[in-house]
């Protein structure tokens, strides 16, 4: 702004109530009580300027409250909200499954049941009505199922294989800590090509896996893990087939939280509205626990194999 501006000097400008006049020019002030006035005038607008341009740069940045855009930050704060109520379910399915077990000696599986059956509708119901309107109650209420389920297998493996449940959390929580570390450094993106290649490998995977359980319900295949339990000889060694697997399907969960992280990115990017933070984080939690479920069965198949 100008404000040194001669046009700002023009009497059109001034207060004709508040100017005195001087003989022979009515209404007009005197060339130096014109250019006091002018200068009083231009030192207050510099004055309110200047408070407003401080109390800018005092004030808080506008986050994502005040803009209604998605952050990382807000994202974030979303994301650790559902793992917290997963958390909470998670140890009273826990409870919930280890129960019985003084009594009659094996543990129940209803809450893995319950949360698995739950959690699955959910998944369904969030994922296909998203796109018109997103319901935070239906997130929570799939990351309460999902903490039914992940306490249920565990403590039922927790009897298994005592300590298994702590190997798979730190495997977990390893795998994610290095996906989020490359993807924050830039060493590591989402790609078309890779995206293609994923998707190729979900659909063989999922049909994999439907055959494995349907070979398992048959008793067409006697072993506990059906097809993921055949053993493969390998330079003298026998390795078995779910180890193999399940070491490219880790790798799969790794790039599908890529595609989490970077689809927080473009939304943040974008300028997404800011409940659309609420996908981002079911989308992460729904990958993580994918990942923790066969980190726990690789480890379950090589600890019994041993």
């Amino acid at each position: 702004m100008a404000l040194d501006n001669p046009a700002f000097n023009n009497p059109a400008f001034q207060d004709s109530k508040a100017a005195k006049t001087y003989p022979g020019r009515p209404g007009l002030q005197p060339p130096a009580a014109q250019t006091q006035t002018a200068s009083a005038q231009h030192a207050g607008v510099d004055a309110a300027a200047q408070a407003q341009l401080e109390g800018m740069y005092a004030a808080p940045s506008a986050g994502a409250v005040e803009t209604d855009r998605m952050t990382v930050e807000d994202t974030v704060w979303k994301t650790a909200g559902l793992f917290a109520v997963l958390l909470v379910t998670a140890v009273a399915g826990w409870v919930w499954t280890m129960a019985p077990v003084a009594e009659t000696g094996a543990p129940t599986i209803m809450p893995w049941i319950i949360g698995m059956l739950g959690g699955f509708v959910l998944s369904l119901v969030v994922i296909f009505t998203s796109r018109k309107k997103i319901r935070p109650a239906l997130i929570f209420g799939y990351a309460a199922f999902e903490g039914l389920f992940v306490g249920g297998i565990s403590a039922f493996f927790e009897i298994q294989w005592e300590g298994i449940v702590l190997q798979a959390t730190l495997g977990t929580l390893s795998v994610v800590g290095v996906t989020l570390a490359l993807f924050a450094s830039g060493k590591i993106r989402a790609s078309k090509k890779a995206t293609k290649v994923f998707m190729i490998a979900m659909v063989g995977y999922l049909v994999f896996s439907l055959l494995n359980l349907v070979l398992m319900w048959t008793g067409i295949s006697s072993d506990p893990w059906g097809l993921f339990g055949t053993s493969i000889g390998i330079g003298g060694f026998s390795i078995p087939l779910g180890v193999i697997i399940g070491v490219l399907v880790v790798i799969m969960a790794a790039y599908s939280l890529v595609l989490d992280f970077d689809s927080i990115q473009q939304g943040v990017r974008n300028g997404a509205p800011r409940q659309y933070g609420w996908l981002g984080g079911f989308g992460i939690m729904v990958t993580v626990v994918w990942l923790y479920i066969e980190i726990l069965r690789i480890i379950a198949i090589v600890r019994g194999s041993n």
